[in-house]
């Protein structure tokens, strides 16, 4: 009944030409801060709805994931079998989505669900087998096989209508499970997404994944999922066509994953063969604004960068951080792509990472006027067990068939700045790419930039306030450049990550910015500078426990101009912030178990801010 005496409300205020208020349209949360929150949360889980998961033995869905992320406990099913072991996480998320592969969801519940048509066929018994995990290699050619099955004509029908069935029935499922948990006015707690993956697999070979984002619950009647739009542009005109632009309040956008593992494909610009500069402007703002943010760091890796890539100028050592393709000397793309990482195959690009990318973003901007590739950066698990943000090394990682594949990690989390806890509110931080992403840790970090911040602004105690007022927040454009200013001025704080009583967060390292231009000839050019904080070696690890020792800070913060600006090139800044070492969840393993895994013992965890842009005055 309030529902609709509120429809009445607005449409009267509309009559008489008035607008309502916010506050009319949806109540305040209790805790809202005009300076923003800075919220945590996971956007890339899966559960049991995804085809995969379900193979690794994941019976949990979508309602079970977002129990979990609440903080509440749940039982969780070994490998093999066994007793069921419970789980919790140590803090509750702000936030989560379930994003499950919406290419296989019809497949994958009529081969799942006792009594439907096909249940029983050849094919159905054949995805059910069990699922042992072998090499890399093996394990993927298994997994997309089985993919592939799920789509054919023996289990969805020779129209394919029997999946189409079954997959609106899973989309119904993960809608109404967003919807059940998701905390509204006053109280804020808890938000949930509906979403989805777009999991484009080129002949199941190389990931060109994204996940698919919505404001609200006005959403398509189906997904759009790899089989039907193989391509990534095909993607954003359906996400316009039937969300954005359908007059109905839909909203969404795309999150790609994983350029790590693209062989050169999730960034490389590709127009159709004769098109007009138009009509290259227009997709590259098409990709701008369906991608405000690219998830960077996850179980399968980091994506920030890598040493030695063609073209690309200066060094970085903390490169090396978290890589899955653990190849040391892999063939280089150059300026083409390849296919094949999925299996460590393939070359590697240096448009398989996210700094680079933006660079690519400045020549782009150059040529045409726009740049495609102006996102912020975030964090997740991309975690298969329906268990949302089981960052802490020291847990490590849930017990499923992907914690036994070399090189995987518990991944990271996504961090918002935002008024308070609401969709709305979270959806429009991530789309202005007010984020940032950690490996896991909950550190606060704040960056600013503008023209004159003074050198005194981190002795204040409104740092947030002076920030907003004298420039842009991380994920924006600096404004114009005054005439007879200088180097452009950033501000970055950081604060630790408290953590719990019995699992303290570690101290501060130091603060970083990173540049990125790119040089007239095409080549890429990368500087690191230590903004605050002491240089490495002067904080370790006791092997024998996993306590760290030797100094750190518990708060840095510092005022940096650049020292090498050109104000007629184009630039990227972005903010990185290291933690003292730690034990990797590789290190705790020896320590209480003494089995030491072959991965290494130590980690230095991190955080990436989105960037700020700067651009010469036309």
């Amino acid at each position: 009944m309030r529902g609709w005496i509120g429809l009445l409300l607005m449409a009267a205020a509309l009559l008489i030409g008035a607008r309502p208020s916010p506050a009319a349209e949806e109540p305040a949360c209790e805790a809202r801060d005009p300076l923003r929150r800075v919220f945590w949360g996971d956007l890339h889980v899966h559960t049991g709805l995804s085809m995969d998961a379900q193979m690794f033995g994941t019976r949990l869905r979508p309602d079970d994931a977002y129990r979990f992320a609440r903080g509440e406990s749940l039982d969780v099913l070994r490998v093999g079998g066994g007793e069921p072991e419970a789980w919790q996480i140590e803090r509750p998320l702000d936030f989560a989505a379930v994003t499950d592969h919406a290419m296989n969801f019809g497949g994958m519940r009529l081969c799942t669900t006792p009594g439907t048509p096909v249940y029983d066929s050849a094919g159905c018994r054949q995805y059910r087998e069990p699922f042992v995990p072998g090499g890399l290699s093996e394990g993927v050619r298994e997994i997309f096989g089985r993919m592939r099955l799920l789509l054919s004509p023996s289990i969805c029908g020779a129209d394919g209508r029997l999946c189409r069935e079954a997959a609106a029935d899973v989309w119904r499922e993960t809608i109404e499970s967003a919807e059940r948990w998701n905390d509204g006015a006053p109280d804020c707690g808890f938000t949930t997404f509906v979403a989805y993956e777009y999991t484009a697999t080129p002949e199941g070979r190389t990931k060109v994944h994204r996940n698919v984002i919505f404001r609200n619950a006005t959403v398509p009647e189906l997904p759009v999922s790899y089989a039907d739009e193989p391509t990534a542009v095909g993607l954003w005109r359906q996400l316009r066509r039937q969300c954005l632009d359908a007059g109905t309040g839909c909203d969404a956008l795309a999150i790609p994953h994983n350029p790590n593992l693209s062989n050169g494909q999730m960034f490389t610009i590709e127009y159709p063969e004769g098109s007009t500069r138009e009509q290259q402007i227009e997709l590259a703002r098409l990709r701008a604004g369906m991608e405000p943010v690219v998830e960077m760091m996850q179980m399968k890796g980091d994506s920030e960068c890598r040493q030695g890539m063609w073209n690309v100028l200066g060094s970085d050592e903390l490169c090396d951080f978290e890589k899955l393709r653990v190849n040391p000397d892999p063939p280089d793309c150059r300026d083409g792509t390849g296919a094949g990482a999925l299996a460590e195959e393939g070359c590697v690009s240096r448009l398989d990472y996210a700094r680079y990318a933006l660079i690519e973003g400045l020549r782009e901007a150059d040529r045409i006027g726009v740049n495609p590739y102006a996102f912020g950066l975030i964090a997740a698990t991309d975690i298969h067990t329906g268990m949302p943000g089981p960052v802490e090394e020291h847990a490590a990682v849930p017990p499923t068939a992907q914690s036994a594949v070399p090189g995987m990690n518990p991944g990271g989390l996504a961090a918002v700045w935002a008024e308070e806890n609401t969709r709305e509110a979270l959806f429009e931080a991530l789309r202005r790419r007010e984020v940032y992403g950690t490996s896991g840790p909950r550190m606060t970090v704040r960056l600013f930039g503008g023209w004159d911040y003074p050198d005194e602004l981190c002795a204040g105690h409104d740092l947030a306030r002076a920030g907003y007022a004298g420039g842009v927040p991380m994920g924006s454009d600096l404004p114009p450049r005054p005439v007879g200013a200088g180097a452009p001025v950033l501000a970055v704080s950081a604060l630790r990550d408290p953590g719990t009583r019995q699992h303290p967060g570690h101290l501060l390292q130091r603060v970083q910015i990173v540049k990125g231009w790119a040089e007239p000839d095409g080549r890429f050019q990368q500087r690191v500078y230590d903004v605050a904080g002491d240089a490495p070696g002067a904080a370790g690890v006791d092997p024998a426990t996993c306590q760290p020792r030797g100094p750190g800070a518990a708060a840095l913060c510092g005022v940096w101009r650049d020292p090498e600006f050109d104000p007629a090139r184009r630039a990227v800044y972005y903010a990185r912030v290291l933690e003292n070492p730690s034990c990797r969840y590789d290190g705790w393993a020896c320590v209480r178990s003494g089995e030491c895994p072959a991965g290494p013992a130590l980690i230095q965890e991190r955080a990436w801010t989105a960037p700020v842009w700067y651009a010469p005055l036309p």
